[in-house]
Order: C-alpha cells, then sequence, then structure tokens
C-alpha cells in the first residue's frame, strides 16, 4: 500500500476549525493509502540555530529528526493542514520543514542548482483562515512558499482545500463553510 504523510500542525487543536475539515479528509484517505501522522504540538522542534547547523555541517543529524526527514522523502503522498497564521502559517510547521530540509535525503545538489529527492506526487493544504483572504492573495503566504518548497524537494502539484472569512461571520456560516471545505476535500480524495 501506497504510504501518505499527514502534517498535522493544528496548534489549536481540538478547537481547530482547520482540524475539524483535515481530519474527515485523512479518514477518507486512509482508505487508499498508509497514513503516518505527525502532530507538530507533540514533537520536539528546536529553531534552526547556529548550534544546528555546526552539527549538521559536521554530519550530526539527530535521529528523531532524520526520521520525520525520510518520512517526507518517502511519502507517496502529503497532506499538511495548518491554520493561516499571520499571514502564513505557524512558525511551528516552518521550523518542521527547516529541520527535514536535509541535504541528500529531502533535496541534493549537481553544483549547479538543486533538486528534490522525494517521492510525493501530490501535496494537499488543508487551511482555514480567519480574515477574507483567498489562496493566492499578494497578503496569503503559506501557499507561495508551499509551492517553493515542493519545487525544492521534488514534490509534485500542489492542491489547497481553505475556509476563509471565519473570524466575522456567524456560528452557522462557519458551520456551512467547513461543510463546503470537506466535500471540497472529498471531491479530491478521488483523483489524490
Amino acid at each position: 500500500m501506497k504510504k501518505l504523510l499527514y502534517i498535522d500542525a493544528c496548534i489549536r487543536n481540538v478547537e481547530s476549525r482547520t482540524k475539524r475539515i483535515a481530519t474527515p479528509i485523512v479518514e477518507a484517505l486512509k482508505e487508499k493509502y498508509q497514513v503516518d501522522t505527525l502532530v507538530l504540538n507533540e514533537l520536539p522542534l528546536d529553531i534552526v540555530k547556529e548550534r544546528l547547523i555546526q552539527k549538521r555541517v559536521n554530519g550530526v543529524i539527530e535521529p528523531e529528526v532524520m526520521s520525520w526527514a525520510e518520512k517526507v522523502r518517502d511519502a507517496d503522498r502529503i497532506v499538511i493542514a495548518a491554520p493561516f497564521w499571520d499571514m502564513s502559517f505557524p512558525a511551528a510547521l516552518k521550523v518542521f520543514f527547516e529541520l527535514c530540509s536535509i541535504f541528500n535525503v529531502t533535496f541534493g545538489s549537481d553544483d549547479k542548482t538543486c533538486f528534490g529527492n522525494c517521492r510525493a506526487e501530490k501535496m494537499l493544504y488543508i487551511t482555514t483562515r480567519g480574515m477574507d483572504i483567498p489562496t493566492g492573495d499578494v497578503l496569503e503566504q503559506a501557499t507561495p512558499y508551499l509551492k517553493a518548497l515542493s519545487w525544492l524537494w521534488g514534490i509534485g502539484p500542489l492542491q489547497v482545500v481553505a475556509a476563509q472569512n471565519m473570524d466575522y461571520v456567524s456560528s452557522d456560516v462557519i458551520e456551512e463553510k467547513i461543510a463546503v471545505a470537506i466535500a471540497e476535500g472529498m471531491e479530491i480524495v478521488k483523483v489524490f
């Protein structure tokens, strides 16, 4: 069975509207994939600073971090669930990406340019935004970053399921937006 890596960056956990959308989508994907889940709230994420860089220069990579990077590299599909956070996504997700960006694991180089080593043919990004900012708007910086990272790591096309304007509407409208996003995600599941 093919592998799917689910990266859960829903910082508010049970209160997360993003997680409410992602959960049924990932459950449906379990019928097609062996799903491995990384919950960022549960991982010891150290920010990348000089000490970590020096260790990597000397070939030292924490075994747990290496295992995360190998899961990214070896997944056939990747699903990321992360809320809109300070115009992008939570810092924990960026730290996770920085930690997993390991030369000769998730990417390589031929001394002229970088190339990706990852197997994932597709990546799905599930998000909610409190503000009324659509995917691709200049104020929404998560999607451009994920597209750039996909290029670096050699991951196929990025698809996005987003519910926006969630903070300035009634609870009934929020529920409608969540239902629409889940339905959109279920359509993607059919071909993902």
